[in-house]
């Protein structure tokens, strides 16, 4: 079996990275992801890459560039 190939979240850890993404920060920092990722059992890169295509997406769903600068930048 390969690593390379990514694994689809779960549903419990979809949930939780939801709410963070939602309710905490949709931009979080080393520390905050560390932690979430440790919550979810998924690896910091696994975590860091959800929270960047996820934020497209609800750039996306916003009418904002899917990649621009955010306002924090």
């Amino acid at each position: 079996m390969s690593t390379d190939q990514p694994v689809a979240p779960t549903e419990e850890q979809l949930e939780i990275l939801e709410y963070n993404f939602c309710k905490v920060d949709k931009h979080p920092d080393a520390t905050t992801l560390c932690l979430i990722a440790a919550e979810t059992g998924l690896s910091e890169e696994q975590t860091r890459k959800w929270f960047k295509q996820r934020l497209s997406e609800w750039r996306k769903s916003e009418g904002l560039p899917s990649e621009s600068g955010s306002v924090r930048d």
